[in-house]
């Protein structure tokens, strides 16, 4: 009788141990699966801002992450700046890159009445000039973003965070609110989309649809700087980090609905998840192929995404 009830409270302590771990590691990766879903979701919310207001792809969104990333790194680490001074700094940085991206390379482009796919060829080039830019610049090691609120991590029921992953998760969902709101219900995106579908007749009423294109891109590389900003505490800031989230926020974009803001960053939890869960519970060898097999999927049986994205009503 000793010997068995010894081996019943060694079975019961391994089961309550046991599940005890599985709910901190399910918290855990339930967590990091919100944290780059919401990030996914930041980088396809720059895709579909784009195309919503000016009718064009862009495949330099990864890029313009990392770049953003470093320009945060340089004054949050090395000028030693406060946080919101360098991510407003960063913003706006990021912001007037984006015009000048419009204004001096895709502007051009279409003033010669070239087709989409130049525009596609012309980011995925610019999209490997920022990462020699930046690899001139910064080196190509892999650097630790400091910790924002001064604190590594924090307990959450038992379970160890960084409380910057909140800041990603508040930022994504704040964004995607707030973006479909100003082109939904203001009247300068209300005029941006207008000028997407039909630029001859936007001018025609008096919109400045050069204005509102170059407005359109400066939002979206902001968008990507702070993506980059929120990103590097969580992961690190590396040159290689834009490469394959830049591609994964773009399946994410076309998984929740080309075009489509709430799309964007449902596609981004989607991927998020996928790979997370994937990657903890069968291998992480395979989590790129899961993640692009759903894509595929998507494609063959949602082709319009989720929320039925606009891209093919154009």
């Amino acid at each position: 009788m000793e010997g068995e009830t010894e081996i019943a409270l060694f079975i019961y302590k391994y089961y309550k141990t046991t599940r005890g771990e599985f709910k901190d590691m399910l918290l855990s990766l339930t967590i990091s699966a919100i944290v780059i879903g919401s990030v996914y979701g930041l980088i396809a919310l720059g895709y579909s801002l784009i195309y919503s207001a000016s009718g064009l792809m862009t495949f330099c969104q990864g890029e313009i992450l990392m770049f953003g990333a470093f320009i945060g790194l340089t004054f949050f680490r090395y000028l030693e700046w406060p946080f919101l001074i360098a991510l407003l700094l960063t913003m706006l940085i990021m912001f007037v890159l984006g015009m000048l991206i419009e204004r001096l390379l895709i502007r051009p482009i279409l003033s010669r009445h070239a087709t989409d796919i130049y525009i596609v060829l012309a980011t995925i080039a610019l999209g490997i000039v920022i990462t020699n830019v930046a690899q001139q610049i910064w080196g190509t090691h892999a650097v630790q973003f400091p910790a924002i609120f001064g604190v590594d991590t924090i307990n959450i029921l038992g379970t160890m965070v960084q409380p910057e992953a909140f800041v990603c998760i508040f930022v994504g969902a704040f964004a995607m609110l707030g973006i479909h709101l100003f082109m939904n219900k203001m009247k300068f995106g209300t005029s941006m989309r207008a000028a997407a579908m039909s630029p001859m007749a936007a001018r025609s009423v008096g919109i400045n649809v050069d204005l509102t294109t170059g407005i359109t891109w400066g939002m979206s590389c902001a968008l990507a700087g702070v993506a980059g900003i929120l990103l590097g505490p969580v992961q690190g800031v590396s040159i290689s980090m834009g490469s394959t989230i830049g591609t994964k926020a773009f399946a994410a974009a076309v998984i929740g609905g080309y075009g489509n803001m709430y799309g964007a960053i449902i596609g981004g939890l989607i991927i998020g998840f996928t790979e997370t869960f994937s990657a903890a519970y069968i291998t992480s060898d395979y989590k790129d192929f899961i993640t692009y097999g759903l894509l595929a999927l998507c494609m063959v049986f949602l082709p319009r995404g989720i929320l039925k994205g606009d891209v093919y009503d154009r």
